[in-house]
C-alpha cells in the first residue's frame, strides 16, 4: 500500500477513535479555558485592587498584601513551568505527598484550567491598567465604589481588549492537551500514539492528527473573530430615539402644556 492508502486505510479502522479523541481534546479545552478565564478574571481584579495608605486600615493593606502575594506565586509559577510536568506533580504528586486522590478526569480539567488561569490572570491586569484612568476617577465622581467601577465600567472595556488573548489561549489549549497522556487521558495525541504503536504507521497516523488538530484550531479562531466582531457593535453610529411610548406621551403632553401658557 502506498501512503494515501494506508491513510484511508487508517481511517476506516481507527476513524470512530480519532473522532472520540478529538472530542476529548476539544471538550478539556473548551471547558478548562472558560474556567481558566473566571480564574484569571478574579486574580486580575484582586492584583489591581488600590490600596490607599491614608484610607485603608493597617489590617486590610496586611490582608490584601498577603493575598497579592500568593496570587502572584500562583502566575509565576504556573506560567514558568511546562503542562506536562504540572500533570505529573498534580496527578501522581498529590496522591503520593498529601495523600489526595484526584482521578484521570478532574485531574486534566484542573491542570488545564488553573494553568490557563495563570496567563488570562496577566492579560486581565493588563486590560484593566490599559484603560484611561479617568474612566475610574469619572465613576468615582458619581459615587460609585470599587466593585462597582469593575463591574460596570473598567471591565465590559478591558473584555473587549482582552478577547483575542482568550481565543489564543483556547487554541494553545487545544493543542497542549496533547500533554495529558502522560496521566493517561485518551485525548487526540493519546489515539495517535496507540494507533501508530500497534501498526508503525508514525507518519500516516501523525498526517491525520495534525490535520485534525488543524481544522479544530482555524474553526475555532474563525467562531472567535465572529464575536470579537458582534462584540464591536455596528458600524453606523447614528442615534437611536430610545423613549418608549409612555415618555413619548409624556413629553408631547408637556409641550403642549407650554404652548397654551404661552398662548393664554
Amino acid at each position: 500500500m502506498n501512503f494515501f492508502e494506508r491513510i484511508i486505510y487508517l481511517l476506516q479502522q481507527y476513524g470512530p477513535s480519532y473522532l472520540k479523541g478529538a472530542g476529548t481534546t476539544l471538550a478539556i479545552a473548551v471547558v478548562s479555558t472558560a474556567i481558566g478565564c473566571l480564574i484569571g478574571f478574579v486574580v486580575g481584579v484582586i492584583q489591581t485592587i488600590p490600596v490607599d495608605k491614608k484610607r485603608d486600615s493597617l489590617a486590610k493593606r496586611g490582608v490584601l498584601g498577603v493575598v497579592k502575594a500568593v496570587m502572584k506565586c500562583y502566575v509565576e509559577l504556573f506560567r514558568g513551568t511546562p503542562m506536562i510536568v504540572q500533570a505529573t506533580f498534580i496527578y501522581y504528586g498529590m496522591s503520593q505527598v498529601f495523600d489526595i486522590q484526584l482521578g484521570m478526569w478532574s485531574s486534566a480539567f484542573l491542570i488545564v484550567s488553573i494553568n490557563t488561569g495563570a496567563y488570562m490572570a496577566e492579560s486581565v491586569r493588563g486590560g484593566i491598567i490599559s484603560i484611561d484612568p479617568g474612566q475610574t476617577e469619572g465613576a468615582k465622581a458619581i459615587g460609585m465604589n470599587h466593585v462597582q467601577t469593575m463591574c460596570y465600567v473598567i471591565l465590559p472595556q478591558a473584555l473587549r481588549n482582552i478577547m483575542p488573548q482568550i481565543g489564543n489561549n483556547l487554541i494553545i489549549n487545544i493543542k497542549d492537551t496533547s500533554v495529558l497522556f502522560s496521566i493517561g487521558v485518551t485525548e487526540l495525541f493519546a489515539v495517535h500514539r496507540s494507533v501508530s504503536g500497534a501498526l508503525y504507521t508514525y507518519f500516516e497516523s501523525a498526517t491525520i492528527v495534525m490535520v485534525v488538530y488543524l481544522i479544530m484550531t482555524v474553526v475555532c479562531s474563525r467562531l472567535l473573530r465572529i464575536w470579537e466582531r458582534k462584540m464591536d457593535g455596528d458600524a453606523n453610529y447614528e442615534l437611536v430615539d430610545t423613549m418608549g411610548i409612555g415618555d413619548q406621551l409624556r413629553t408631547s403632553n408637556i409641550e403642549k402644556r407650554a404652548e397654551r401658557r404661552k398662548r393664554s
